[in-house]
């Protein structure tokens, strides 16, 4: 099991005030899978890495403790535009800038 990887996962998933059953119907599992990952006693697959990453709004590098030591968010701009990309780029930008 990698390192905290099970403390990260429990604590991403009491940030958003879900239990593990309900972690574990949103990406198709059983809770014991769930508690299996947050007890170290299993590493989730890339797949459900990745799940649970989407679901907790968070990286899978965070979750898995490379180099991060906050909850860093992401956002799924899959949706937008490439012109509403580009945009939101320049927009965070500025603000990394001050």
């Amino acid at each position: 099991m990698i390192q905290g990887l099970g403390e990260r996962l429990q604590a991403s998933r009491m940030n958003l005030k879900l239990s593990q059953k309900e972690a574990a119907a949103a990406i198709g599992v059983s809770p014991s899978i769930i508690s299996n990952y947050e007890n170290c006693g299993r590493t989730p697959s890339v797949e459900n890495l990745m799940a649970l990453a989407n679901l907790y709004h968070c990286s899978t590098d965070y979750l898995l403790g490379l180099g991060r030591t906050d909850h860093e968010a992401f956002l799924n701009v899959s949706n937008l535009s490439q012109e509403q990309t580009r945009l939101l780029g320049a927009f965070l930008s500025s603000l990394e800038r001050g």
